[in-house]
């Protein structure tokens, strides 16, 4: 309610986010329980909100965006990145790795996991919460979101061989640990989006694999792996329902980007 009395619109498309709108421009709010992002093009709406918020809250001002939830954000004349370094240096020494390989791939070709590969973990714990954290890493990192995918299937009852995987992925992460994305300020407002299917890909159930990603002019700002929650009954029946999937998908997009008065072209 305090941030609607300083005059924000809760967005229709994004519950997290807030927006104002005057004649010196946008304002956009972005709100996570106690963590918030402001930015804009109205500089003294800006402060008068900064000020507003504090007249309530104990607040501090952090400064340009550099660290939010666990994302590293930098930034050059070319454009910004945005990484989870530390975090993956956080998730690395809780899993207390007893060696120091690196691997190219964050999964070898052509694995099939079953549910019932290898022996039970005697405690599952420790499993969950390394692939829940990884769950959120893949927020940034599109090169595990197939083989976390995979992973997640198997909180329920992981066994070795699953978490013999786990600790492959962790592997990799160490040798990419700086990888970033790149969002260069002088990308086109075209969304490019493409999709994929495997077909009955799961031995398990013969469930077919979605997957697409989103390009905002060159640069990559959305995907997902997921599989489908009916058996399609051909190629054809999964690969469309990979583009259903997307298409709601790009339609939200392209939604929120109106939010952020961004005007786009597919």
């Amino acid at each position: 309610s305090v941030v609607t009395t300083a005059g924000f619109s809760a967005s229709a498309h994004d519950p997290a986010l807030f927006i104002h709108l005057s004649p010196r421009g946008r304002t956009l709010l972005l709100l996570y329980v106690d963590d918030m992002v402001i930015t804009g093009d109205d500089p003294e709406y800006i402060a008068f909100v900064k000020a507003r918020l504090s007249e309530q809250f104990l607040m501090s001002d952090l400064g340009p965006l550099r660290y939010f939830l666990g994302i590293e954000v930098s930034s050059t004349s070319d454009g910004f990145f945005i990484s989870q370094e530390k975090y993956i240096q956080d998730l690395l020494a809780r899993a207390a790795l007893t060696d120091e390989r690196i691997v190219e791939t964050p999964m070898e070709l052509n694995v099939h996991l079953r549910a019932t590969d290898g022996d039970p973990l005697p405690d599952p714990t420790r499993y969950r919460h390394l692939v829940g954290s990884l769950v959120y890493l893949a927020v940034t990192r599109p090169d595990i979101s197939y083989p976390v995918h995979i992973l997640s299937q198997f909180v329920s009852a992981p066994t070795s061989v699953h978490y013999s995987h786990l600790l492959r992925v962790l592997r990799y992460l160490r040798g990419t640990i700086s990888h970033r994305l790149f969002f260069p300020s002088s990308s086109s407002l075209q969304l490019q989006a493409y999709s994929d299917a495997t077909w009955a890909s799961d031995p398990s159930d013969r469930r077919s694999l979605s997957a697409y990603c989103v390009f905002l002019g060159g640069s990559l700002i959305a995907w997902k792996t997921k599989k489908q929650i009916a058996v399609s009954r051909s190629s054809a029946e999964a690969e469309l329902r990979a583009m259903a999937l997307l298409t709601a998908e790009v339609t939200w997009l392209r939604w929120l980007l109106q939010d952020f008065g961004v005007s786009v072209t597919t």
